[in-house]
């Protein structure tokens, strides 16, 4: 990754490593690290994985309420995200055609691709009650983070 991340983001980045380096169970590690996420990032309501499993993304390790289930591929936010293998990060949700309303508070999103083999596998879902609260550095920064969550649980 090219752009210079934050401080912040740089220790998490560290830290992540060390939480993922002793532990090889899947998912052990995506429950830790959204527990871990949860602990760290402000003003959200949910943060979690969802795993492609043929044609839909099924929930896996989450905080936060209960979440949808199963997400068909090119649905919603994180649907969305796996099919176009990009990052999506959504001011309002409100606002984005298709999106499922798992939690009626969630106001703001951001989803990233996991990818294992250079194909989508998983995507990292967040979610807030504040709108636009995703900036340019958290999408820079989580998506280092994915990169480090790639290396360590998606081998």
């Amino acid at each position: 990754m090219t752009a210079v991340l934050s401080q912040q983001y740089q220790a998490w980045d560290a830290e992540l490593n060390a939480i993922l380096e002793s532990e090889e169970d899947f998912i052990a590690n995506l429950a830790n690290i959204s527990a871990w996420l949860n602990m760290k990032l402000s003003q959200i309501n949910w943060v979690g994985f969802y795993l492609l499993k043929g044609e839909n993304l099924v929930l896996g390790p989450f905080q936060g309420n209960l979440a949808c289930t199963r997400i068909p591929l090119g649905r919603g936010v994180c649907g969305t995200a796996a099919v176009t293998d990009s990052i999506m990060r959504i001011k309002d949700v409100h606002q984005f055609d298709g999106h499922i309303a798992c939690d009626t508070a969630s106001n703001a999103e951001i989803v990233l691709p996991i990818h294992r083999n250079g194909e989508v596998v998983a995507v990292l879902d967040i979610d807030s009650p504040v709108f636009e609260r995703f900036s340019e550095e958290d999408e820079k920064g989580l998506a280092q983070l994915v990169s480090t969550i790639e290396k360590h649980v998606f081998i």
